[in-house]
């Protein structure tokens, strides 16, 4: 009977028989019968499109078991149809208020769109030489090496040949593969065994090695001509490059399923999977400890890891945290991986490995080359001829800067020039620009300042930080160095009409200056003030004093040594030369031009005029030494 096939755990076999069923039934509460029955079936095999078909006939006809509902939803959102999956979860929820499946589905859409709109960092690629058109999965590497793997495979090669009647496929067995260095490429895979002592006419998959490679864990599904006998956990070690005959592992007793045996780097805690009862419900997660030799007193692992579905595919990394994949923890749709790991309190946390490890489809079986962010995981999502092995690389984390020192008075590179480097973790360098140019690779996590510095010019400074930072990034500095051999305009120094009352507007670059000082301790400055030809010399000459002081008062209350301050008003008797870039700016103007009276006079329009006065009117410092030093008077003596 299908029925009977189905409660054994022969899934495909029970959906031929429902499928001959189906054809011969008139009765349309049986064909619903069928209908809910072969999703069961088709969802227990992991073909998620199929199951959602039918669960979607038996709900169209409608199928009396809230439940249907509920798998259909499942089944919707592994395929992707988020719209009609959510529908679905919503009529279950009526049917069943707060079930916690439901919700944990509808905010695995909800996370689902956020995992793949921020990626991860994983690299993900197909296994092409490994992969056959049947299945593979479950890759484990061989020692601590990352160029021998073993792996599960139903392949043509594989030494059973019966079909399980669980899956449909022919019985799978282990099979190994070596990277060729000369070829650069996967060898093509061979049995793990050629004497037939590991692999046989049964069941074998899903296994685990000791750091060295020398002992191997592995999974044996027994059958007695077409009946399931169960899954147990085998152990074998290498003699001599010879497999000895696997001895079965007391775990649970043969009554009990164990399976997917996943060894901890020490070789002193053996995970595995079981539906023992009285765990959390479906397949958990165990883990029993080594005693005199042998795994003993097998313990759960608890609610957080394991759940009401099913948690399997553990694999622990050589950093101790946990890989298991699950079909209830909040994912993407059918089984995901996720990370555990002990916090401070030793209590475990879990997360989702995100996209692009994960799919909706299956993810599960993954294994870590030891010491780095790399590995292998088998996943059946979209473009997979049914389970296939995919790699995966974190590719390293990269910080680099490259900048130029540029002369501020007419943006040309300035060679020779010196940058120091001060990091938080510690850095303290100087290098020398090369054609203006320079780089360096960063540190994460640490903050940077770049100062440039040049005989003549002033210096500039720029900053980068790397903290918080999880993708590669390239930075750009560039820095300007004033020449100091003629007069800086202070851009945006305004005062009141005719007084010399500093505008709000003015302070940003007040505040600047200030900056300018700090960054070049050693220079003392002339504070010039300029008018226009308006008024009389004598008031100009007076206000532009009154102007010039007013800009030292300001920066003397912001901390500036009143010794390296010098006001000078020169009212209407030093007209702007114009410069390079007044030039580019006034198309009127030529550099060289001196905007005496007699020459604005001569400019065409009032506009013109009023510009050329406009510039005139300003604020400029220069510098008069570079040798200043501060000098601290002691304390006096109380």
């Amino acid at each position: 009977m299908a029925a009977t096939s189905q409660e054994i755990g022969e899934y495909y076999k029970a959906i031929e028989k429902y499928r001959q069923a189906n054809r011969k039934e008139k009765d349309r509460a049986r064909r619903m019968d069928y209908a809910f029955a072969m999703g069961e079936c088709y969802r227990a095999i992991g073909n998620y499109e199929m199951a959602a078909l039918y669960y979607n006939n038996a709900v169209r006809r409608g199928h009396p078991d809230p439940k249907a509902l509920l798998w259909n939803a499942e089944m919707l959102r592994a395929s992707q149809k988020y719209e009609d999956a959510l529908e679905n979860y919503r009529l279950y929820l009526e049917a069943v208020p707060g079930d916690p499946q439901a919700l944990n589905g509808m905010e695995a859409i909800r996370m689902t769109q956020s995992w793949i709109t921020n990626p991860t960092r994983h690299i993900i690629n197909p296994m092409k030489e490994l992969n056959s058109r049947e299945s593979d999965y479950s890759p484990v590497y061989l020692g601590n090496k990352d160029n021998d793997i073993v792996f599960t495979s139903t392949r043509k090669a594989a030494t059973g040949k019966r079909k399980s009647m669980i899956t449909g496929n022919t019985y799978a067995d282990l099979f190994r593969s070596q990277f060729s260095i000369q070829r650069q490429k996967w060898e093509e895979p061979q049995l793990l065994d050629q004497n037939f002592i590991v692999n046989t006419t049964d069941e074998e998959g899903a296994a685990t090695l000791s750091s060295t490679g020398g002992q191997m864990f592995f999974t044996r599904c027994r059958y007695n001509k077409s009946q399931n006998m169960g899954a147990q956990i085998y152990s074998t070690s290498q003699v001599r490059g010879s497999w000895a005959d696997p001895v079965q592992l007391d775990l649970f007793g043969d009554s009990i399923t164990v399976a997917h045996p996943a060894l901890s780097p020490d070789g002193a805690t053996l995970y595995f999977v079981s539906d023992k009862p009285g765990g959390q419900g479906g397949k958990d997660i165990w883990k029993a400890q080594k005693e005199g030799g042998a795994f003993k007193n097998p313990v759960n692992l608890g609610s957080v890891i394991n759940t009401p579905g099913d948690e399997m595919f553990p694999f622990v990394r050589d950093n101790g945290e946990l890989y298991f994949s699950s079909n209830y923890h909040i994912g993407m749709g059918g089984l995901d991986i996720f990370r555990a790991y002990k916090d401070k309190n030793d209590n475990w946390q879990v997360e989702n490995m995100g996209y692009p490890v994960n799919s909706p489809a299956d993810d599960f079986g993954i294994a870590f080359v030891s010491g780095k962010e790399q590995g292998m995981f088998s996943s059946n999502r979209k473009g997979s001829r049914g389970d296939d092995i995919y790699s995966f690389v974190v590719p390293p984390t990269i910080f680099q800067v490259a900048g130029e020192v540029f002369n501020k008075e007419g943006n040309s590179r300035l060679d020779g020039a010196t940058v120091r480097v001060i990091g938080t973790d510690g850095t303290n360098l100087k290098m020398r620009t090369q054609n203006g140019k320079f780089q360096m690779k960063l540190q994460p996590g640490t903050e940077y300042v770049f100062a440039a510095f040049k005989d003549g010019f002033l210096n500039d400074k720029g900053r980068v930080s790397t903290v918080g930072l999880t993708d590669s990034k390239d930075f750009r500095v560039d820095l300007y160095l004033t020449p100091t051999d003629a007069p800086i305009k202070l851009e945006n120094i305004n005062y009141e009409f005719g007084k010399w009352d500093l505008l709000p507007g003015s302070i940003a670059a007040l505040d600047s200056l200030a900056e300018i000082l700090a960054l070049n301790p050693t220079i003392t400055i002339e504070l010039m003030a300029h008018t226009d030809h308006v008024g009389s010399e004598q008031f100009n000459f007076e206000l532009s004093q009154k102007r010039a002081q007013s800009v030292v008062d300001y920066l003397i209350q912001k901390g500036v040594n009143p010794k390296r301050l010098v006001a000078k008003g020169y009212g209407e008797t030093w007209p702007k030369t114009v410069t390079r870039q007044l030039a580019e700016q006034y198309n009127f103007l030529k550099r060289g031009d001196e905007l005496t009276e007699a020459f604005i006079n001569k400019l065409a329009t009032p506009e013109q005029k009023e510009i050329a006065q406009g510039i005139n009117r300003r604020t400029e410092f220069r510098v008069l030494s570079t040798d200043f030093h501060e000098t601290f008077a002691p304390e006096p003596e109380k």
